[in-house]
């Protein structure tokens, strides 16, 4: 029989200290599982002894009724009672705390439970061994002397509350047997109690070795758990073995294959010149090696240790798990494990990693990468007392492309930004996309301010450089917004919410810009989203309302038609701009609906007029975009009963910059309806003489910018307002003048020849009620100028 079989079932040694409770040792044997088995072996008796002491208290009271005052036997019998059911219940709630583990502490406290026990018990003697005569003093002794023998079996697992119980009652009987009977029964009374004494010692230490013994066969099946992973179902598990001085012994024939060497060669090598390799020369070892070096120098047990290992030329990676052996004297002799070629596991984890956290698109970090470097930056700053940046950069124009000459075009187009934006980075930067056409700079020492608007700057002009992609060349730009931290934000997501707020400041300004982040961005996000709240609700609330402005001939000044002007009033804010609330509403996607309202009631308004007064409504890029809305718009006709001819639809030029969306078909539909088409705000957008000539339009209106200029004399006004009636005239189209406000802007529009006027000269928006008035009691014909 091998050393290591014979102890497996020697006995192992207990350290009398430990057993009590009264010292912790650190040794090898781990104490906490083995305390928790007394306490729990004490539980489990704890109702017996409570019974026991209950039922010996019961005997004696009426055993002495007679003889001893009533109110003593009552006093002492309910002391006994309160500290017996103390200490059992004690015992019980104690159970779930111990189950698994418990400490010195636990074991020491019991030592109370058995002092309390022992003084009421040793009372007993003391009240009533005087009176006690022939029968009486045999039932005091027998009790006293089963209650102990109880108490010895009850609380054997706990010996050290059990030793103080006993020696207290034992002294108790014996010192009044002395002095009632003399020397002789005082002595046998000592006796009995030792023999009870050794007897608690003797069983508490045999239940103590038997949970001991428990707890190393299950570290021993543990083990050899771990050594039978070679005979699983994963072939590429080996076993592996060495002695007290780190050297490999008894190698398995597939660890010696794995390391590229024979079974008779690899034996009595060092554990650690194997794994290492070729390193082993050099002295340049994995950080793995290292920890396992560690490891096996501190004699720990270890699991799933991955390192990397030379096998001939290719390198590998493997996972081992190992524990300490020793002998039967507990001296250690080695390290017995199993070890897993784990190569394709990683790389395949690695992919996913990889897959994880960087872009596939463009190769750069993702959104997920982004958030954990700024959380590193942020937290290295607030460590430091330093500062760190992000910024957030979005494409100026690049849905436009990506719209018109379609989405393949468009990832090719992000693959050279992102290779751009890789050029520009330092060890200090960490460019990413965070999706569609967004992308992000996280900035970790963002202490030099003038370096981050350089390095804004620098983004801003290099994307913006023409790109040649698929035989197009290509122009867009770059908006970005930049926080710096922890000024603008003290958590990440805190930052980037900032940037934002900072790129959709420069968003708004135009593009091709950047801005940094100010508190009263926060303020003005706040209102919005309190608008965009109040706006969702404005429509079912009839918080909305048309006014109308008079459109007038510009010769005569006789009223041609109205144009529809939307207005909100909400009932705590009042009236609120249409600068305001009109952008938001296609931002936030309600256009739609409150398009399809503004055009149902003007026609509805309309359909009250006379025949020759005709309606202009606004209509948005993102109806246009919608072929539903053709449908709209004959239904609309259709129930108020109105001539096609009267209904006029403005549209401005951004209608044109997404092409390939269909807005153009939705434009000739709506020409075949027989609606009629206005060009609004021309010339203050992408102007382009190319739609003009795909869409009739009947009119176009000049804004009132170039009317205000001209009227101060400015000559390029002028000049742009006669080449755009001279257009218009060429066209077959009218021209509408915006913003008139006086005689002198009215007569210089007519000079320059505009076909209709449009302004507060000939009225304001009026209410339903005035503008129905106007449009169906002037004379035909009539000026109407104020």
């Amino acid at each position: 029989m091998t050393s290591d079989t014979t102890s497996q079932f020697a006995k192992p040694r207990i350290d009398t200290r430990a057993l009590l409770g009264i010292h912790d040792p650190r040794d090898l044997t781990d104490w906490g599982p083995i305390r928790a088995a007394q306490l729990n072996a004490g539980s489990q008796l704890a109702l017996f002894l409570l019974a026991a002491n209950v039922l010996g208290a019961a005997l004696l009271v009426l055993q002495f009724r007679d003889i001893t005052p009533l109110s003593l036997l009552v006093v002492w019998g309910s002391v006994v009672g309160l500290v017996s059911a103390a200490v059992g219940f004690r015992r019980l709630s104690s159970r779930g705390r111990t189950r698994l583990t418990a400490t010195t502490g636990d074991i020491r406290d019991t030592a109370y439970e058995g002092l309390a026990l022992g003084v009421v018990w040793a009372v007993a003697p003391v009240i009533f061994g005087p009176d006690a005569q022939g029968e009486t003093a045999l039932a005091l002794w027998l009790t006293l002397s089963i209650l102990m023998t109880a108490s010895a079996v009850a609380l054997a697992a706990l010996p050290l509350a059990t030793i103080i119980f006993l020696t207290v009652v034992g002294t108790s009987i014996s010192v009044s047997l002395l002095i009632a009977t003399g020397p002789v029964l005082a002595a046998a009374s000592g006796f009995f109690t030792i023999l009870l004494i050794v007897a608690c010692f003797v069983r508490g230490k045999a239940l103590v070795q038997i949970r001991t013994s428990e707890i190393a066969l299950a570290e021993r099946d543990e083990t050899v758990s771990l050594l039978l992973r070679e005979f699983e179902d994963n072939g590429a598990d080996w076993l592996w073995e060495t002695d007290a001085q780190r050297r490999v012994i008894r190698a398995s024939p597939r660890f010696a294959y794995s390391v590229g060497l024979d079974a008779v060669t690899i034996d009595g090598m060092s554990f650690l010149q194997v794994l290492a390799g070729p390193h082993w020369e050099t002295g340049s070892f994995p950080a793995g090696l290292h920890k396992l070096a560690e490891r096996l120098k501190a004699r720990d047990a270890f699991r799933d240790l991955l390192l990397p290992v030379t096998a001939g030329s290719e390198e590998r990676w493997w996972e081992i798990s190992a524990n300490p052996r020793f002998d039967e004297r507990g001296d250690f002799v080695g390290f017995r494990g199993v070890g897993s070629d784990v190569t394709e596991a990683r790389a395949s984890t690695d992919k996913i990693n990889r897959m994880a956290r960087y872009d596939m698109l463009t190769g750069l970090p993702n959104r997920l990468l982004l958030n954990e470097a700024l959380a590193r930056a942020m937290a290295e700053a607030e460590k430091w007392g330093g500062r760190c940046a992000f910024m957030m950069i979005d494409l100026d124009r690049f849905k436009a492309v990506n719209d018109s000459l379609g989405h393949p075009l468009g990832d090719r187009l992000l693959q050279r930004v992102a290779e751009r934006l890789a050029h520009l980075v330092t060890d200090n930067e960490v460019i990413g996309r965070l999706g569609g056409d967004e992308f992000a700079v996280v900035v970790r020492d963002a202490r030099d301010t003038d370096r981050l608007e350089r390095l804004a700057r620098t983004i801003i002009s290099t994307l913006s450089r023409s790109y040649e992609v698929d035989q197009h060349t290509l122009y867009i730009g770059a908006s970005v917004g930049l926080a710096v931290g922890p000024r603008d934000g003290r958590s990440a997501e805190m930052l980037v919410r900032s940037a934002d707020l900072a790129l959709y400041r420069s968003k708004d300004a135009g593009g091709g810009a950047f801005n940094v982040y100010e508190p009263q961005l926060h303020v003005a996000a706040e209102e919005r989203r309190v608008l965009e709240i109040a706006l969702r609700n404005a429509l079912q609330n009839d918080e909305l309302t048309l006014k109308y402005q008079p459109v007038v001939h510009a010769g005569t000044g006789a009223l041609t038609g109205f144009e529809a002007l939307l207005r909100w009033t909400h009932p705590t804010m009042g009236p609120i701009s249409p600068d305001k609330f009109i952008p938001l509403a296609e931002d936030a996607r309600l256009i739609a609906p409150i398009g399809e309202w503004v055009l149902r009631n003007a026609c509805t308004e309309a359909a009250k007029w006379d025949d020759d007064i005709r309606i202009a409504v606004n209509v948005s890029a993102e109806q246009l975009h919608n072929p539903a809305f053709v449908a709209v718009i004959a239904q609309s006709i259709s129930q108020t009963g109105i001539s096609p001819d009267r209904l006029e639809l403005e549209v401005t030029e951004s209608v044109f910059l997404r092409e390939g969306t269909g807005a153009v078909k939705v434009l000739d539909h709506i020409l075949q309806l027989g609606c009629r088409l206005s060009l609004d705000d021309f010339g203050t957008g992408y102007s382009s003489l190319g739609y003009l000539s795909r869409t009739k339009f009947s009119s176009i209106k000049i804004d009132r910018s170039f009317v205000q200029s001209a009227s101060k004399g400015v000559r390029e006004a002028i000049a742009i307002i006669r080449a755009v009636v001279a257009l218009a005239q060429s066209l077959g189209m009218a021209t509408t003048a915006e913003g008139v406000e006086t005689e002198e802007e009215h007569r210089m529009v007519q000079e320059l020849g505009c076909s209709k006027v449009q302004g507060y000269y000939f009225g304001r928006p009026l209410p339903a009620e005035e503008a129905r008035q106007l449009a169906t009691r002037r004379k035909r014909g009539e000026s109407i100028a104020a």
